[in-house]
């Protein structure tokens, strides 16, 4: 599904002469793509699922926030604003994100379904929020919100 508004927003981007879409988006296609190579060698001929290409725009978007702070310290504000618009191309394919409240809502049914008693069960609680919120959460706030749980 996710591939199919993937194509479908390149046709609209291409027709629309939007150069920040169209590369945005070719960048997205190319690494589901390369994803795809990598699952066929391992005998998954339909490539990679939908939750895969969420974690995989979720970790393109991590990317481009860590470029930004790089660019803005060192000046080039034109290559920051360019990575800012990149941001908002990929994420308009990505489920909405949880707030607060609800990620950490998220985070105590996790613990409770999965028994998870002390930081130990802390990367199962994270698989397990992994496996349910692909593209919702922010994985590393969320895991912020495990440790202090299972803390206390």
């Amino acid at each position: 599904m996710l591939r199919d508004n993937l194509n479908g927003a390149l046709k609209v981007a291409l027709k629309a002469q939007d150069k920040v879409s169209l590369g945005t988006i070719r960048l997205i296609l190319a690494s589901i793509k390369d994803q795809d190579i990598s699952v066929r060698a391992d005998g998954n001929s339909e490539g990679v699922s939908d939750t895969h290409i969420l974690s995989l725009l979720q970790t393109m978007v991590k990317q481009r926030n860590e470029s930004i702070r790089f660019y803005e310290d060192g000046g080039r504000h034109d290559l920051a604003d360019q990575e800012k618009n990149e941001i908002i191309v990929i994420q308009r394919f990505m489920p909405q994100q949880l707030g607060e409240e609800k990620v950490e809502l998220a985070v105590k049914d996790a613990i409770t379904k999965i028994g998870a008693k002390n930081l130990k069960d802390m990367g199962k609680t994270m698989g397990y929020l992994k496996e349910r919120y692909p593209g919702q959460i922010d994985f590393s706030k969320a895991s912020i919100v495990v440790r202090n749980i299972l803390e206390n």
